[in-house]
């Protein structure tokens, strides 16, 4: 199963804390974003409850649904994408595994996809996967649950036959991940961010 955003992370960023200060971006990329600057306290507030909060309970109904349904702790997949090239300089990443101290999903992941020699694998790029407030922070490290957070590379996934190419790609991965006996493992990791 699966929780889809479906809105724009320039409308509101779904994997930010409340507090993050780009949980609705003014600024991307060197650009300003018209519908976001200026924007109003009660503006950020009708996002905040028609969107974000939804989607955030949204994700915590799924893991409490696939916990109770499988009578086992879940693991947590998270799918992004990301630009090829960001304030003029080309990203030479495919596919990047954002985590943070937490290694259980995030290393067999990175080692089974590094196994294809064309592929470029980022660990940790281009993001860094401690982000206190983030949908792993919220959903996964503060509970102990294996997780993990994938981007790839949007060019790769522009059509039908890449994104299809990349689902492909990471089924068995991660279906493989699924049927380690760690990671149905409570296990508190903490966080680089700071204490939880």
């Amino acid at each position: 199963p699966a929780v889809l955003a479906n809105f724009s992370r320039l409308l509101i960023d779904p994997n930010r804390g409340e507090d993050d200060p780009t949980l609705i971006r003014q600024l991307y990329d060197g650009t300003v974003v018209p519908g976001n600057y200026p924007i109003t306290a009660d503006e950020r507030e009708r996002r905040l409850d028609g969107f974000y909060r939804p989607y955030h309970d949204a994700v915590g109904a799924m893991i409490a649904s696939v916990a109770q349904a499988s009578a086992q702790t879940p693991f947590i997949f998270s799918v992004h994408s990301f630009t090829p090239a960001m304030q003029g300089i080309q990203r030479p990443w495919h596919v990047g595994i954002l985590w943070d101290l937490d290694d259980r999903v995030a290393r067999p992941l990175i080692d089974m996809l590094a196994q294809d020699r064309n592929l470029v694998v980022g660990d940790n790029e281009p993001y860094d996967g401690a982000l206190r407030g983030d949908t792993m922070y919220k959903h996964a490290i503060v509970n102990g649950f294996a997780h993990a957070l994938i981007e790839i590379r949007q060019d790769l996934i522009s059509d039908q036959k890449g994104a299809l190419a990349w689902a492909e790609r990471l089924a068995p991965i991660v279906d493989a991940i699924d049927r380690r006996p760690d990671i149905h493992v409570v296990k508190m990791f903490g966080s680089r961010t700071g204490p939880l």
